[in-house]
C-alpha cells in the first residue's frame, strides 16, 4: 500500500496562480487544498493540519504576515511565503514573523516544488531525531535538539532557516562557505542568482544575536565564523 500523501494548503487569492501550483504540486505527488482568504487559510489549516502551507502575502483580509503569526502562535507547520515584490523588507519581515522561506513571484514552478520538497525533508520527525549536537562560540549556544539559541541568559528567537542557517556555519568553523554551498546545505537546493535568500538571513542573525554573531562576510566568496572571544573575567 502506498504511502499517504502528504497534504499542501495553498493561500492564494488569485484563483490562476493557485491553479497553477496545484497543478505542479499534485504532479509531484501531493495532495492539495485551496484557500483565497487568510481567515480561510486560518480555519483550514486549524480543522485539518497540512504537512505545508505556500502563503501569499497579499490576501484580500488579513495579509500573509498576519496568517503566518497567527499559525506560529499554535502550530510550526512549515510555511513558504509568496512575494509579489522583490523588496527585501517583505522577506525580512516574512522570516522574522516565523515562515521557513520565500519565493518572489513570477517562479519558477519547479523552484518552488524543489522548496517544498527540501522544506518537508528538513521538518521530518526522523531528521529532528538525529538533531541532538550543542555547539557553543563564546557567550553564543545552540542546542539542535531543542532548536533553541542562548546569549549568555537570554533565549534568542529565530525563524527556521535562520537557525538552520546558523548552525551549519558554526558546525564549519573556519571554514569559508560560499553562498552556493549554504543554499545547498541549509536550504536543499541551488539556483543561479537566488542568493540572495542567503544575504538576507545573515543580516537578521546579525540584526538578532547583536555583538554576539560570528558570522564574517568574506568579500567576493561567501561567509564564515569567526573565532570565538574569550569571556572576559573579573
Amino acid at each position: 500500500m502506498a504511502g499517504k500523501k502528504q497534504a499542501i494548503l495553498v493561500v492564494e487569492d488569485e484563483s490562476s496562480i493557485a491553479s497553477f501550483v496545484g497543478m505542479y504540486l499534485k504532479r509531484a505527488g501531493f495532495t492539495v487544498r485551496v484557500a483565497g482568504t487568510g481567515g480561510g487559510a486560518l480555519e483550514r489549516a486549524s480543522a485539518d493540519p497540512p504537512a505545508l502551507i505556500i502563503l501569499d502575502l497579499m490576501l484580500p483580509d488579513l495579509d500573509g504576515i498576519d496568517v503566518c503569526r497567527r499559525v506560529r502562535q499554535r502550530s510550526d507547520v512549515p510555511m513558504l511565503m509568496l512575494t509579489a515584490r522583490d523588496d527585501d523588507i517583505d522577506k525580512i519581515i516574512g522570516l522574522e514573523v516565523g515562515a521557513d522561506d520565500y519565493l518572489t513571484k513570477p517562479f519558477n514552478p519547479g523552484e518552488l516544488v524543489a522548496r517544498v520538497k527540501s522544506i518537508l525533508r528538513r521538518a521530518s520527525p526522523e531528521r529532528r531525531e538525529l538533531e541532538s549536537a550543542y555547539l557553543e562560540h563564546g557567550d553564543l549556544s545552540i542546542d539542535a535538539g531543542r532548536r533553541e539559541v542562548t546569549v549568555g541568559d537570554e533565549e534568542i528567537q529565530l525563524a527556521p532557516k535562520e537557525f538552520d542557517l546558523l548552525w551549519e556555519l558554526l558546525d564549519h568553523q573556519g571554514l569559508v562557505l560560499n553562498r552556493d554551498q549554504l543554499l545547498e546545505r541549509v536550504w536543499g537546493y541551488t539556483f543561479a542568482g537566488d542568493t540572495r535568500t542567503v544575504d538576507v538571513h545573515v543580516r537578521q542573525l546579525r540584526r538578532k544575536l547583536g555583538e554576539a554573531s560570528p558570522i564574517v562576510t568574506v568579500w567576493g566568496v561567501g561567509y564564515k565564523v569567526s573565532p570565538a572571544k574569550e569571556t572576559a573575567t573579573a
